[in-house]
């Protein structure tokens, strides 16, 4: 979504404005990772604040820091919230690895390629299953992207053993081991140093879905699309707790109020609009895109079922004694969800 600066200024200026109206005005600081233009902004973050800013009267008022800014690393959305630094975060589950074991089973493949199934898997189970990893945070929101692709610089790829020796850019410690089974190298890396990378041949590749490849400006120096439908990967949306128990308990009620049950089924249609821009871009290029073949599909199906295994075994491992229950629970959730969709 292309939006000027103009609009992007909006947010800021119709808060000033509410807040100019009100008593006593509580300002929150609202982190993410992704740059000011991304869908993640303009259409989630920037109107969800200006929500609960005019909800509560230009009580509560926000300051936004993207992608780019000082509070806008990707790895350090978690720890900035969890610590006061900001009040509320959006960030990647995956990075760094290790701290959302049990959210991140949803990264592992063949689970599901649509965000509106993923993201109503993660907040269906969340209450009983995921909340322990939440401690010291108040979620306003899980939810995933759309299926991801392999993009690639210099090589085609339709099978797996295209995917031999080729540097792939990763974001989850499962997609890191979905990687490592195809064949490929996977190469740890937030988004924000993928194009720079890309364009001096460190690594040969990336998984994404479309939207960052359009808000990172890859298709300049991309050639090859694969859609294979094969993972996902998802997001926290979360507030300090002690932000949130500060704030009047009208005052929470507008964060409720714009959060949760409310929030997480817009994903799925933003999710498809954002994408559209990335594969737009790339088809203008003249870009080769190609869809995994149903035959191909099966192959990587079955040579990824041992990964699964192994990852569930290591999640177990380290503690996550019912891994195999939530793994369970996320696929009856995706089901469940594609049967009312009438998938």
């Amino acid at each position: 979504m292309s939006v000027s600066k103009a609009t992007l200024g909006l947010t800021a200026v119709a808060m000033a404005a509410l807040a100019g109206t009100a008593g006593a005005a509580t300002k929150l600081t609202l982190s993410h990772y992704l740059p000011p233009v991304h869908g993640i902004h303009t259409d989630f973050i920037g109107p969800w604040a200006e929500q609960v800013t005019e909800c509560t009267n230009g009580e509560v008022t926000f300051e936004i820091h993207p992608g780019g800014s000082p509070l806008g690393n990707v790895a350090r959305q978690q720890e900035q919230v969890l610590a006061g630094v900001v009040d509320i975060a959006h960030g990647l589950h995956g990075i760094p690895r290790g701290r959302f074991q049990r959210t991140s089973l949803i990264d592992l493949p063949f689970l599901t390629d649509d965000a509106g199934a993923g993201t109503y898997a993660l907040w269906e189970i969340f209450p009983e299953y995921l909340s322990d990893e939440y401690k010291g945070l108040k979620v306003l929101a899980l939810h995933t992207h759309n299926g991801g692709l392999v993009h690639t610089r210099d090589r085609k790829v339709e099978t797996m053993k295209d995917m031999e020796g080729l540097r792939i850019r990763t974001p989850s410690p499962a997609i890191s081991e979905m990687l490592t089974f195809l064949g490929a190298t996977p190469q740890g890396l937030p988004p924000g140093q993928v194009y720079e990378s890309l364009q001096r041949g460190v690594i040969d590749g990336t998984v994404f879905p479309w939207d960052p490849v359009a808000s990172f400006g890859l298709n300049e120096v991309l050639n090859y699309h694969l859609d294979t439908g094969a993972y996902t990967v998802s997001f926290f949306f979360v507030m300090n707790e002690n932000s949130y128990n500060k704030l009047t308990a009208e005052q929470q009620a507008c964060i409720d109020d714009a959060s949760g049950d409310n929030l997480v089924v817009k994903f799925g249609d933003w999710w498809d609009s954002w994408d559209e821009p990335g594969r737009t871009q790339a088809m203008e290029a003249g870009h080769e895109i190609t869809v995994l073949s149903p035959e191909e599909r099966e192959r990587w199906r079955e040579a990824l079922n041992p990964m699964i295994e192994k990852y569930l075994d290591g999640v177990e491992a380290e503690g996550v004694d019912n891994a195999r229950e939530i793994y369970e629970q996320l696929q009856l959730k995706i089901a469940e969800y594609n049967e009312k969709q009438g998938n």
